[in-house]
């Protein structure tokens, strides 16, 4: 089969187009033919060589897919060859076929093409087990949500704004706000010129929940910005790995912070979340209320290109790659 392979860690040229074995599923696991997958923050990283893929898992890039079905592996029960689903992957997404656990599998949404689906599973389940599932988030909650204009912060604002939280965002310019405010959006901070720290006390008195994708360079600001009892969530690091922890602001907001990470999970781990999304989240999606957003589709031979896009910026949503 095709797949895109990584010459050696570096610029989004050493993406190459190569043959390599067809995957075979392992018992537990079913065999897709690849419809389009979709390019994630933690390709750009593991392209450098900084973000290596979990043992055991794929070497090649990509973190979520979509496809039809063609093999069952041992065991496998609850779906069928032909069925149409996207999947949350550890690894593998870059190719014509991929192999993957059975309980990462979500069927086709309603309101979903298959290629677009491609770009759903990981901010789907990201955004979930993060907000919902961790954090608690409720209808009463001032959610802020860092990155509003990337995969994960696309969808994060839909989700919270279908549950009834007060949304705010941060982005880079004011085109990328107003479209976090057509998604639902309701304080929108332009991080070059505004300080969301003051932004968000003038309008809500700060935030109960902050879903963080730049580590280190927010961290203290992050504290600033919580109300009692808040939460800070943090699932990047685009900003840094080491920063100062100041005890004594949190302690005085009776605040919490944690950091995240879907991939590294166990089988178990990702299918209880997989669960849940299904349960909870698939409705609003098989009803329009939440929908995937996908800034460009590319084929799977220009993965160099759609890595260079994503390394200059200016991204809304999803950048995806058909396999066929």
């Amino acid at each position: 089969m095709r797949a895109i392979t990584i010459r050696e860690p570096g610029p989004p040229e050493n993406l190459v187009l190569t043959e390599v074995p067809d995957p075979e599923p392992a018992p537990g696991e079913v065999l897709l033919d690849v419809a389009a997958t979709a390019v994630n923050r933690a390709d750009v990283m593991q392209r450098m060589g900084k973000y290596p893929p979990p043992p055991g898992a794929s070497e090649l890039l990509g973190l979520e897919c979509s496809g039809t079905i063609t093999e069952l592996g041992e065991g496998v029960t609850g779906w069928q060859v032909g069925d149409e689903v996207c999947a949350l992957l550890a690894g593998g997404g870059y190719a014509e076929k991929a192999a993957v656990p059975a309980g990462q599998l979500l069927p086709l949404p309603s309101e979903v093409g298959l290629v677009s689906a491609a770009g759903l599973p990981e901010v789907a389940c990201t955004v979930w087990s993060n907000l919902v599932m961790h954090a608690g988030m409720s209808e009463d909650d001032v959610v802020l949500v860092h990155g509003g204009a990337g995969g994960i912060g696309t969808h994060a604002i839909q989700v919270a704004k279908a549950l009834g939280a007060t949304v705010a965002v941060t982005a880079g310019s004011a085109e990328r706000l107003e479209n976090c405010r057509q998604l639902g959006a309701d304080i929108t901070v332009d991080y070059r010129e505004q300080d969301f720290v003051a932004e968000l006390a003038a309008a809500t008195g700060g935030a109960d929940i902050v879903l963080d994708n730049m580590g280190a360079k927010y961290l203290d600001r992050n504290i600033d910005v919580l109300r009692d009892g808040g939460h800070l969530v943090i699932i990047g690091m685009q900003g840094g790995i080491k920063g100062e922890l100041n005890i004594a602001k949190l302690l005085g907001k009776r605040g919490t912070v944690s950091a995240t990470a879907l991939r590294s999970r166990s089988l178990e781990s990702k299918a209880e979340i997989v669960a849940d999304v299904r349960t909870r989240l698939w409705p609003l999606i098989d009803q329009g209320t939440v929908l995937p957003v996908i800034d460009q589709v590319l084929p799977l031979e220009d993965a160099a290109r759609a890595h260079r896009t994503l390394d200059e910026g200016g991204v809304f949503g999803k950048i995806i790659l058909t396999a066929k």
